[in-house]
């Protein structure tokens, strides 16, 4: 089992990000959450992992901090949520945040993440309550407190790879493209974009 690794940043693609470590290239798929604390191209980074093996793959997936891994790994556990979801949910709002709406019953606030209806809300409420209890999410920093990435790139690059990385997401299409364009000034990076397009639908 794979459970950290550490290495340069190769490439930065909502969700997916390459980690060089030691000349082996490691393909990872990371929550939005993970990627606001990730340091530019280049620079080097170290993530706690979770590696999930299925009949047709392998895939890795990476996190900046133990709360999040912790929170993902007690997601697949409800009935009804794959690791597309708990991605989505960790890309919505941190551990925290989501332990707060457990606590609180608030489905609402679950439903407007991507692909959650009101019984997968419902569900994750039951089922996560009395687990939430053995998880460490103290000290989860929260969204709107998160920096965006300081690597720019070209205005219709960055809202095409922002609208990408909501549709990888769970987001429709039509859905992502508002979401994006809302937010965008022309001048903001692909992680601000999401960052920000995230933030607009987490709140009441």
């Amino acid at each position: 089992m794979i459970g950290r690794l550490r290495g340069q940043i190769i490439l930065k693609q909502p969700p997916q990000l390459l980690l060089d470590v030691g000349g082996v290239g490691y393909e990872i798929e990371a929550p939005m959450s993970t990627f606001y604390q990730l340091p530019p191209l280049g620079e080097t980074v170290t993530l706690v992992t979770h590696l999930a093996v299925r009949e047709d793959a392998h895939v890795l997936y990476g996190f900046s901090a133990e709360s999040e891994r912790a929170l993902f790994r007690a997601l697949l556990k409800v009935s009804g949520v794959g690791a597309r979801m708990a991605l989505a949910i960790l890309s919505g709002m941190d551990a925290a945040r989501f332990s707060q709406c457990v606590e609180q019953q608030d489905s609402a606030a679950l439903t407007r993440l991507p692909g959650i209806g009101k019984k997968t809300a419902e569900r994750l409420i039951v089922e996560m309550r009395d687990r939430l209890d053995g998880l460490r999410l103290s000290g989860g920093v929260t969204l709107a407190a998160m920096p965006a990435s300081a690597a720019g790139a070209p205005e219709d690059q960055a809202l095409a790879d922002a609208v990408s990385a909501l549709v990888a997401l769970g987001y429709r299409p039509p859905e992502a493209n508002r979401m994006a364009r809302a937010v965008d000034d022309g001048a903001r990076s692909s992680e601000e974009i999401i960052r920000l397009a995230l933030r607009s639908v987490s709140l009441p």
